[in-house]
């Protein structure tokens, strides 16, 4: 398939024109839309046609088919985040990555699918439905950026945005085998997404983007005003040159609180096989730094109790998935101990580790969170002191099955730790499944584990990617360097 730059080159040279490649990929959206549901609205013909005329043949993503995730407005479609009474809220103007992206020659095709307020990583919810796997109809793209990973992965666009608050763009990128990056917060920001949690200021959600090549990600941020290629702010040392041999690369292939699948791990070893052959220094570390991370990271995201995503119904109910995390985001502190203590003795140890970890807290409460979080970065940063970036699991199973993302939320757990220091971070492909990876897990009496165990079964044949993020010391160029020395030995 096309890769960006080829299609960029081809309208910018006048090989190709803008609305024949528009035409060709409106075809294959048509072609694959019954089996995907990814694409949910797209812009009109009209719309499209001043776009391609205003954009030329010049820019840096000219006549690139883009699709933006439903968080995003869009002028004349609707920004619902799968609530049905959010149906006529019709976006006024575009989102700030938007206009970036159309003043860089891009023509924006129209909205991806997104889970119901954002909440999941599967793609489903009341008003668009259920988005599939390009690969396996019983399978999810992940989420919540999924609706954008199944049409890259599929070949409708090659460039995609969407955010990341707790791996919404890495997830569905190893679920898709993708490449994605989500830059800091003070790179990209937000992007103008909509925000579902809008009260909550320590951790925020990034806008990235997702792409089938690491080259097509670095077009994709320069489009947007961000150059890691060339030279970059004097004060920014995170962002200096630096040649692959030189980076120090960490690595562990802990997966959090689920234990990773067979063939998440095997991935974890090729990929820093590929980053040793190609010179780069390579340091062992400690992966329980991760799982602290996501649980201090899922007290954050708790601590209102689930109140401001629960504000977004209004007279919309939640599905099943969204409402079993919403009850639980409630539980009070004095009924967790109890209830966690019960899970415990029945084997459910993760699911009692989670609820001694998260829940509604006081202010006071919250800070003293803070002030453990303020510790926890000062100890990562000692730990990673002599690492550039770090290659670790992005989950512990491959693609999830439809129904299970509430329960197996904490696959994705390697995701957190980027977001809760603001990390640059990516994913991008290794492998796949092999036949003799379906099992292998050691038997537990915990159910989640069960549960994954049974993703694990029947995953033969699908991508399995791996995280790349990098140390405080880092930032985005780092991240794509190592990510491209994987790719080019995958």
């Amino acid at each position: 398939m096309e890769t960006v730059e080829s299609i960029a080159t081809a309208v910018a040279t006048g090989s190709a024109r803008a609305r024949d490649v528009w035409a060709e990929h409106v075809r294959r959206h048509r072609e694959r839309h019954a089996g995907l549901n990814a694409l949910i609205q797209m812009r009109a013909a009209a719309e499209q046609d001043a776009a391609m005329i205003a954009a030329g043949s010049s820019g840096v993503l000219a006549g690139v088919p883009v699709s933006v995730k439903e968080c995003f407005p869009v002028r004349g479609l609707v920004t619902t985040l799968g609530l049905e009474s959010r149906r006529e809220d019709v976006d006024a103007a575009d989102a700030e990555i938007v206009v970036r992206l159309a003043a860089a020659g891009a023509v924006v095709i129209g909205k991806s699918n997104v889970p119901q307020a954002m909440y999941l990583h599967e793609t489903d919810n009341p008003v668009w439905g259920r988005t599939y796997h390009p690969a396996d109809p019983e399978r999810s793209p992940g989420g919540s950026s999924g609706g954008d990973a199944a049409l890259v992965a599929a070949g409708v666009v090659p460039l995609a945005v969407g955010n990341d608050l707790a791996g919404s763009l890495r997830q569905p990128a190893h679920s898709c085998g993708l490449a994605t990056i989500v830059p800091r917060t003070s790179i990209l920001g937000g992007g103008g997404a909509v925000r579902t949690m809008p009260r909550l200021t320590v951790v925020r959600t990034r806008a990235g983007f997702l792409a089938r090549r690491v080259a097509d990600l670095r077009r994709g941020l320069l489009a947007v005003g961000v150059d890691v290629a060339g030279e970059r702010p004097e004060d920014d040392a995170s962002c200096a040159p630096v040649a692959l041999a030189a980076l120090r690369v960490g690595w562990w292939d802990d997966a959090g609180p689920i234990p990773g699948s067979p063939a998440v791990v095997r991935a974890v070893g090729e990929a820093v096989e590929a980053v040793r052959a190609a010179g780069c220094q390579i340091v062992p570390l400690d992966g329980t730094i991760a799982t602290d991370a996501a649980w201090l990271h899922l007290a954050i995201l708790a601590a209102d109790g689930g109140r401001q995503v629960r504000a977004l119904f209004g007279r919309s109910r939640p599905i099943p998935g969204v409402a079993r995390l919403l009850r639980l985001a409630r539980l009070p502190r004095w009924l967790r101990r109890p209830l966690a203590a019960v899970a415990a003795a029945s084997g459910r140890m993760i699911e009692a580790q989670a609820l001694a970890a998260t829940g509604p807290l006081s202010p006071p409460a919250f800070a003293r969170l803070l002030d453990r979080r303020a510790a926890f970065m000062a100890r990562c940063a000692e730990q990673m002191r002599e690492c550039d970036v770090v290659v670790c699991p992005v989950s512990a199973v491959p693609a999830l099955r439809h129904g299970t993302a509430a329960r197996l939320m904490l696959a994705a757990a390697p995701c957190l730790l980027a977001n809760l220091l603001d990390l640059a971070a990516g994913a991008v492909p290794v492998t796949r499944v092999r036949a003799d990876e379906e099992a292998g897990r050691r038997a537990t009496r915990d159910p989640l584990v069960a549960l994954a165990a049974e993703c694990d079964r029947g995953s033969t044949g699908l991508p399995v990617g791996v995280q790349v993020v990098a140390t405080p010391r880092r930032g985005e160029r780092a991240v794509l360097e190592v990510m491209q020395a994987i790719e080019r030995r995958a």
